[in-house]
């Protein structure tokens, strides 16, 4: 016999909620938060109500969009989170492994490393980019929004794609240069 909570999610989906509710509560909450901080209508204490109203009639109207051309998302949008969940994971996994040989302040060393160099600040923007790209593409949701217009690509071509934009990117990267070549004998007893 199945568990409450199988019982419950099947309850669910039979429901619509997967497909149309909660993903209507997250865009509204990403919504009202993002106009909040944007203050686009002034300053957020005194328009709670304009901030709420657009941001539910916004989310209404993107929720709208699968229901009224027939797609499902549902699926999509779980298997979007899931993996989304795994790379968080796998991300915190090594933080909290780095954690046993880094100093205790870890995150301010970090906020260092990465604001103030300025050097490797791009290779964990392409990084993340890379790994929240490759969460797109694998949950399907590229195939939804692209689906229409272009003809269904193999997986195994998307995964030859994305092996080789992650071999060519360090070519770049040592392409690019970086930093001034260091100094000959002669030039470090001149400064020194």
């Amino acid at each position: 016999m199945p568990d409450i909570f199988i019982q419950t999610i099947q309850k669910f989906q039979e429901w619509g909620l997967f497909n149309f509710m909660f993903p209507y509560m997250l865009t509204s909450a990403i919504f009202y938060g993002l106009l909040r901080k944007s203050e686009i209508f002034g300053k957020p204490e005194k328009n709670v109500t304009v901030n709420g109203v657009v941001a539910l009639i916004a989310a209404f109207m993107v929720w709208a969009y699968p229901i009224l051309t027939g797609v499902d998302i549902e699926t999509q949008l779980a298997t979007f989170f899931t993996h989304g969940l795994i790379v968080t994971l796998v991300l915190m996994m090594g933080l909290m492994l780095m954690g046993m040989f880094m100093p205790p302040d870890l995150p301010e060393q970090f906020r260092k490393t990465i604001f103030e160099k300025g050097g490797p600040v791009g290779v964990v923007l392409v990084a993340t980019i890379i790994i929240g790209v490759f969460v797109f593409v694998t949950s399907g949701l590229l195939n939804l929004i692209v689906g229409p217009v272009l003809v269904r690509i193999p997986s195994d071509i998307l995964l030859t794609i994305g092996m080789l934009i992650l071999l060519i990117v360090p070519f770049i990267f040592i392409l690019k240069g970086g930093g001034k070549p260091a100094p000959t004998p002669e030039e470090k007893k001149k400064e020194g």
